[in-house]
């Protein structure tokens, strides 16, 4: 596969994920700012959380333990488990998932692709996307059962 699609996968299409919600957000009626806030909020706690297991169970990437280059912008000095782009692709996608299915199937592609890219790209074991995913939806759904009982108003008074 070619590496420039690997680096755009792994680096870049997480971010174009972030856009696509701005996007959906302007141009779609059922999607409000709330529900942009919350899409947003919820992947950087997914992040955090995914960030907080690294600090406490440090693990090695594929090119540290293959001795290979990884194929991403920037070289990651952190642990490998969990993905945090997982995580937060996956809250992304869940996210929109839960106000607009036919764009939220869009958006759990492209972390499907997010996580694929960064495998592809030696940052990532499949045990790591597969943490990150898994946090990524639980903080979806951990968020909105927390919202719907009223314990977080995000809303303007």
């Amino acid at each position: 596969m070619n590496q420039i699609f690997i680096t755009f996968l792994a680096s870049f299409l997480i971010w174009f994920m972030f856009a696509g919600l701005l996007i959906l957000w302007l141009f779609k009626k059922n999607i409000r700012s709330q529900h942009v806030v919350h899409a947003v909020l919820v992947s950087f706690i997914a992040f955090g959380i995914s960030q907080i297991i690294k600090a406490i169970f440090p693990s090695l990437r594929p090119f540290q333990t293959m001795g290979t280059i990884p194929l991403t912008l920037t070289t990651p000095i952190d642990p490998a488990f969990p993905s945090s782009h997982s995580s937060a692709a996956f809250a992304l996608a869940m996210s929109v998932q839960r106000y607009d299915r036919r764009a939220g199937f869009v958006f759990v592609v492209s972390a499907i692709m997010v996580s694929m890219g960064r495998v592809l790209s030696n940052v990532h074991y499949y045990i790591d996307i597969f943490g990150g995913a898994i946090i990524g939806i639980l903080s979806v759904f951990i968020f909105e059962k927390i919202y719907e009982k009223g314990l977080l108003n995000l809303r303007k008074h």
